[in-house]
C-alpha cells in the first residue's frame, strides 16, 4: 500500500493554534486536508479581511514542486518544503473560494503538509457621508428656480430598486411614473394650477421617505415658468417620445 493511501486523514485527530510574537499566526497541523485547514484558519479572519498571507510547509520534499504547480493560480513563492501566497478579497492574490479550490487539488493527489497564517490586512471602514434629506434638496431646488416658475418636471433616483415599491407607494400623491431602467420615480409639479401636485405637497412626500429612511436624490430635469395654457390644464413635455 502507497503512503498516501495508507493515510486516513479523517480518523487521525489534529490541533490547530495561534501564536502571539511580532505577529499573529494561526496554524493548523497536517493530521487533516487542506481544505480543513483552510476553513479552519477563516474562520478566524476578521470581518473586515482584505488579504491572508499563507504558508504552507510540504511534509514530502518531494511532493514540493508538484505543489506548487497545482498552485499555479496562485502565484506561489516557494522556498525548500515552503510554499508561500496570497488569499485576496481585491486585488492581488485569488480569492478564498479559489482557495479552496486550490488546496482541493492537494487534497486530491494525497499531498500531505500544514497551512499556516502568517498574516492579514484589514480595510479601512468606510466613513459614513452625510446627505442631506430629500426635503432639504427639494428646498434647496426651488430656491435656484426663477421666481416665476410654473411647472417642474422632475425626479427620485433611489439608491436601490429594493426601494422602488415602498418610495412609489409613499410617492403616490405626485402620481409617479417609471422611466427608463435606472431606480428612478418621476413625477410633475404645478405652481398654481394644471398637471401635477402642489410644491407643498411634493415636499410632504419627499419628507415621507426621509422618515421612512429610503435614500435617494432629486432631480429637477424641467422647468417652466409664467405658462398660461389656454383651452389645457397645463403644459405637456415629450420625453422619449412620450407625453408627461
Amino acid at each position: 500500500m502507497s503512503r498516501r493511501n495508507s493515510v486516513s486523514r479523517s480518523s487521525e485527530s489534529s490541533s490547530c493554534f495561534a501564536t502571539l510574537a511580532t505577529s499573529q499566526s494561526y496554524v493548523c497541523s497536517g493530521a487533516v486536508s487542506f481544505v480543513s485547514q483552510w476553513q479552519e484558519i477563516e474562520g478566524t479572519l476578521p470581518g473586515n479581511w482584505s488579504d491572508a498571507r499563507l504558508e504552507i510547509t510540504i511534509s514530502d520534499e518531494g511532493d514540493c514542486t508538484r505543489a506548487a504547480a497545482l498552485l499555479g493560480p496562485a502565484n506561489p513563492g516557494r522556498s525548500g518544503k515552503l510554499i508561500r501566497f496570497f488569499a485576496s478579497r481585491r486585488g492581488v492574490g485569488v480569492g478564498p473560494e479559489a482557495v479552496r479550490r486550490l488546496l482541493a487539488l492537494l487534497d486530491a493527489e494525497g499531498i500531505e503538509g500544514t497551512l499556516e497564517l502568517v498574516g492579514t490586512d484589514e480595510t479601512e471602514p468606510t466613513p459614513e457621508i452625510a446627505r442631506p434629506t430629500l426635503a432639504a434638496e427639494w428646498d434647496a431646488a426651488l430656491e435656484t428656480l426663477p421666481d416665476d416658475w410654473s411647472d417642474i418636471y422632475a425626479e427620485v433616483e433611489l439608491t436601490s430598486t429594493d426601494h422602488l415599491e415602498r418610495a412609489a407607494l409613499l410617492l403616490s400623491p405626485l402620481n409617479p411614473a417609471r422611466h427608463g431602467e435606472k431606480p428612478a420615480l418621476r413625477f410633475r409639479v404645478a405652481r398654481r394650477f394644471g398637471y401635477g401636485a402642489s410644491a407643498g405637497m411634493t415636499r410632504r412626500s419627499l419628507e415621507r421617505l426621509d422618515e421612512a429612511g429610503i435614500p435617494g436624490e432629486l432631480h429637477v430635469l424641467r422647468v417652466l415658468s409664467d405658462s398660461k395654457p389656454v383651452g389645457t390644464q397645463g403644459p405637456v413635455w415629450y420625453v422619449g417620445g412620450k407625453a408627461v
